[in-house]
């Protein structure tokens, strides 16, 4: 599904954008990310965001192991998406996807009296992300060399033909979103450059994942 036409540009987004710091979840241009909203302050932010321009900023806590701190330190980029599936539950849940548009650089926390918070966002370092650009350089043999014994592993069921038929571009970026990668390593894969930079942080996450088990030790993660 195509950006929304009023997010073809940076000039079209806020300055200042709600935020859901949510440790492990990845969002990214042209992807989707269903959420199970119950926090009362975030569903205070999705009732804000529907009022409005629908949009909300996913990015990830600073540092690990902060998931109980009501007000953890951000990481620098984040991904903000805009919501294009809303349901309410019998009780009180709020069930959105989100389908990303650009990534931001936080320039500064706003204190604006909400339950939730809210940053000033930078799109233009990342305004290429609006485009939709032919991959050029992806190996599709090296992904799908390194996916398949890093998906035996962990007995993740898998459809084989739509892996085949995808487009390698989405293929990587959702596997991006889908693989259980640490934060740290899903940061990574959220601040490549491009495409063609995802795709190779991928393959070099899955061989990293493949040699640890291989070894019977754990995977390091990327600072």
């Amino acid at each position: 599904m195509p950006v929304a036409r009023r997010y073809l540009n940076v000039g079209d987004l806020p300055s200042v954008i709600p935020v859901f710091p949510l440790a492990g979840a990845l969002l990214l241009p042209h992807t989707r990310l269903p959420l199970n909203i119950f926090e009362p302050r975030y569903l205070a932010m999705v009732d804000a965001a529907m009022s409005g321009p629908r949009l909300i900023g996913m990015i990830q806590p600073k540092m690990p192991g902060l998931e109980n701190d009501p007000h953890p330190p951000l990481s620098n980029i984040g991904c903000v998406g805009r919501i294009v599936e809303y349901a309410e539950t019998d009780d009180g849940r709020y069930l959105v996807t989100l389908l990303g548009i650009v990534r931001f650089r936080v320039s500064a926390e706003r204190e604006l009296g909400t339950p939730f918070r809210e940053v000033a966002a930078e799109y233009a370092p990342f305004t290429k992300d609006f485009q939709s650009v032919e991959p050029a350089g992806i190996a599709r043999e090296r992904l799908i060399h390194a996916l398949k014994p890093y998906l035996a592993e962990r007995d993740m069921k898998t459809d084989w033909d739509a892996i085949d038929e995808a487009p390698v571009d989405t293929l990587v970026n959702a596997l991006s979103v889908l693989c259980p990668f640490d934060p740290a390593e899903k940061q990574a894969l959220l601040e490549a450059p491009g495409i063609n930079e995802r795709a190779d942080t991928l393959i070099a996450l899955l061989d990293m994942a493949n040699a640890a088990s291989s070894s019977g030790g754990s995977n390091t993660p990327l600072n």
